[in-house]
């Protein structure tokens, strides 16, 4: 590929000499791939350009994501195919054009910087993943378990007696307090397991499937058997059959349904260290929003899963989660002061809070930004191992970790208990600010990239298995770079350099998408489940006169109302919601905007960047004359309130807008659109693939508010003169949010993940040892004196 790039750049010798030439002229040390495009743009619109546009050159230059130019060389970074990239460097005068490495191509960016490119540290764990079976395909990648059945089912097999062994000391390997599950000692090798499958089947059969386990169960138990094969004999009969076919001629799709059946995650440990983790009063603190809603409702879905399957397999075990968290003495009217709190909606969830606590070892009272928790999480993790092992009487059969922070604490927790181990992102802060790699410094006093970037990377390989809300999060578009793909390499001047950070094509990588709570976000037609009770809260909420939690109120109560509720911070992009209405006549002529978004008084917020965007909020209000027309809420609303809010917004043909400069997933636009709300929503990140454009709802491209601003507008003038069409587009939402995007779908593959990526652990060198003691080294001499550097 690279050879063919280079063979159309020489063959337009010429004219792409004097694109890159108008580069250079530019005098800028770096171009991003938007401004690569526009130079070529220009160059094919001149008369001797034209031809340039039909070329060859046009896929290098579109397929280049950033340029870096120093003195008469120009070096481009090309993403030829997602996941896959080339880095040409020219010399523009003799236009010579080779090939370099890609840490070849990172000394020079960080040449640009700072001239520390010769002796750069570098970060590579390519050389420990080479015998390591990784995906080819862009289509398979976040398939990561199918791939692993695939392979490593025919891998492990198909050697003479070792898998089947293998699977037989897995089986052996189960127990729950001190009580041997699946299989005893009486059946040590392949022979005994097929002879035992075939008398146990004889046994079986002679009893309706209804029959309980209990009745056969001593006469099992001297075949080999031990409880948990099934409920009843039916279940139990089915489940040695699956052993039985995977033993004669296995299969991945086999393996998986056998696996699923496997009793062995009885306990979870779920991670979540930053924000104000609670059940109320909590949303739209700083560091607090979707990632609290997703985690509550994913633990009440896991544990009606988790109780199905023990109930399935005849045991009588009580499934145990603990959501891990942050104790913050100075809890403002919060729960979060509460040491243990039990879960609504569940009957043995509970959060169970552990302080941060200062060299002295006395608990620090007050909050902390997520972004400088780095110096308090080993000390943190030490503790919760000790609570955690209190709380469920052993270490936990899953640990799962949330965000940066919660990830690094799960990895230090899962190498030290030998727990498989979880990592769920749902954000990466490296992707959402401009070379925050490159310039790591300049935004290190406010945001210890530094800190979690390399805590990133530890995690990310750590990893047992990683679950992504969307593809895009793994990988993005052909024209996107997907957040996990970012780590692939990146500089950091003068600290260090990732060669190879993490593959996307690796298969610990899987898409599960969450859902919206049923209970809570159904549509407003289903008049007979509505929260009438919150109406009249509502009605005040939106169409109230003034308080101390608002600004505005809305002059003209009939028109429809665009509606974005969301934390105030930059990434979020409310106040840029907000200019673009106010710039739009027709928009404001054909809706009210409704914003509930952090604190509307900026002495309320502790948080700097909150603080910055409610002193832009109050601008655009002043300077447009929006008090008429927008009505912001500071807020903090409990959930029900929230699903009638949605609800109460389409029963006056309204519509949700999600602007964000850039959403991992989207768990607002899912509520909204449940509850039966046309959505607008971001084209970066995962309303991408949860929006059909033109059927349940629009993307819109945060970075042209104009645009997005006239089709907003040409959307409300259209139901006001198309009878039907908001009720399409609503009817649209709904069906698509029932699809896909539903917890018991997501409590269900959840569930079989765990077990099939324990199982590789167990039986190959999933545990990537090597790998292991890489990242323990980096650990101890990187991250330990980044996070003790914060203040």
């Amino acid at each position: 590929m690279t050879s063919q790039m280079i063979a159309a750049l020489e063959e337009r010798k010429t004219a792409v000499q004097r694109l890159f030439e108008g580069y250079a002229a530019l005098e800028r040390p770096f171009l991003l791939r938007s401004e690569l495009w526009n130079g070529f743009e220009a160059q094919c619109a001149e008369p001797e350009g034209a031809s340039l546009r039909a070329s060859r050159v046009a896929r290098v230059i579109g397929s280049a994501q950033e340029a870096a130019l120093g003195e008469g060389v120009i070096c481009l970074a090309v993403r030829y195919q997602i996941g896959r990239w080339a880095y040409l460097r020219v010399e523009i005068a003799e236009m010579r054009i080779e090939e370099i490495s890609v840490s070849k191509y990172l000394a020079f960016k960080e040449d640009l910087v700072d001239g520390s490119g010769d002796w750069n540290l570098e970060f590579d764990v390519e050389p420990f993943s080479r015998e390591f079976p990784h995906m080819q395909e862009t289509r398979s990648i976040g398939r990561g378990v199918e791939f692993l059945n695939r392979r490593l089912s025919s891998d492990l097999f198909y050697q003479v007696g070792k898998g089947d062994r293998k699977l037989i000391d897995f089986l052996r390997a189960h127990k729950y307090d001190g009580r041997q599950l699946m299989l005893n000692e009486r059946i040590s090798g392949v022979a005994e397991m097929r002879s035992a499958l075939r008398e146990a089947d004889e046994i079986l059969a002679a009893r309706t499937s209804d029959t309980a386990w209990t009745a056969v169960e001593d006469e099992l138990r001297e075949h080999g058997f031990e409880a948990g094969w099934g409920a009843t004999t039916g279940r139990a009969r089915e489940t040695m059959e699956l052993l039985s076919e995977l033993l004669e001629a296995p299969a991945p799709a086999a393996l998986e349904r056998f696996l699923s059946r496997v009793p062995m995650i009885f306990s979870i440990a779920i991670l979540s260290p930053h924000g104000y983790f609670g059940q109320k009063d909590v949303l739209g603190r700083p560091d607090t929003g979707g990632q609290i809603v997703y985690i509550l409702d994913q633990v009440r879905a896991l544990e009606r899963e988790m109780r199905r399957r023990v109930a399935e397999q005849g045991l009588n075990i009580e499934p145990q989660i603990r959501i891990v968290t942050r104790l913050i003495p100075e809890a403002d009217g919060t729960t979060c002061d509460q040491p243990i709190e039990a879960v609504e909606g569940t009957e043995n969830v509970s959060i169970l809070r552990v302080p941060f606590r200062d060299e002295a070892g006395e608990p620090i009272p007050h909050w902390i930004s997520r972004f400088e928790v780095w110096p308090h999480l080993e000390r943190f993790s030490r503790e919760v191992e000790t609570r955690l092992i209190e709380e469920l009487g052993a270490r936990p059969d899953l640990i799962v970790g949330n965000y940066s922070d919660g990830n690094l604490v799960a990895t230090l927790l899962s190498q030290r208990l030998g727990v498989t181990q979880c990592n769920i992102a749902h954000a990466l802060e490296k992707t959402k600010y401009l070379y925050s790699d490159l310039y790591w410094r300049d935004n290190e006093e406010q945001y210890h990239f530094s800190s979690q970037f390399t805590a990133d990377l530890i995690a990310m390989n750590a990893a047992d298995f990683i679950i992504t809300s969307t593809y895009q999060e793994i990988a993005g578009t052909g024209e996107t770079i997907g957040q996990y793909e970012s780590y692939q390499s990146f500089p950091m001047p003068g600290l260090y350099r990732v060669v190879q950070g993490i593959d996307v094509f690796d298969p610990k990588f899987n898409i599960v998408s969450p859902g919206a709570d049923a209970g809570v976000y159904f549509p407003f037609t289903d008049e007979a489940r509505r929260e009438t009770d919150t109406q009249p809260e509502i009605e005040d909420l939106i169409f109230g006169g003034p308080r101390d939690d608002a600004r505005g109120v809305l002059e003209d109560s009939d028109k429809p109302i665009l509606f974005t509720m969301a934390r105030l911070d930059h990434i979020k992009n409310v106040t840029g919601l907000v200019e673009w209405y106010a710039k739009s006549e027709r928009l404001r002529e054909a809706a009210n905007l409704l914003v509930i978004a952090g604190s509307v008084r900026e002495e309320d917020s502790g948080d700097r960047e909150e603080q910055a965007q409610i002193r832009r909020m109050h601008e655009l209000m002043e300077e447009n004359g929006l008090d008429g027309q927008v009505r912001w809420l500071g807020a903090r609303l409990e959930k029900k309130t929230s699903g009638e809010l949605y609800r109460v917004v389409a029963d006056r043909g309204g519509a949700f807008v999600q602007p964000a400069l850039f959403e991992a997933f989207g768990l607002t636009v899912i509520e909204a659109m449940a509850c039966g709300l046309p959505t607008f929503a971001t084209r970066y990140g995962g309303p991408l693939e949860i929006v059909q454009d033109g059927v349940s709802g629009f993307h819109i491209d945060p970075n042209t508010g104009e645009a997005a601003a006239e089709l907003m507008a040409d959307f409300f003038e259209r139901c006001s003169t198309e009878p039907g069409y908001w009720q399409r587009l609503s009817e649209g939402s709904i069906a698509r949010v029932e699809a896909r995007y539903t917890w018991d779908l997501y409590a269900e593959r959840m569930m079989t993940l765990s077990r099939v990526y324990g199982f590789w652990k167990h039986v190959s060198n999933l545990e990537r040892a090597e790998t292991q003691r890489y990242l323990e080294m980096f650990y101890a001499l990187q991250f330990r004196p980044l996070a003790a550097s914060i203040e």
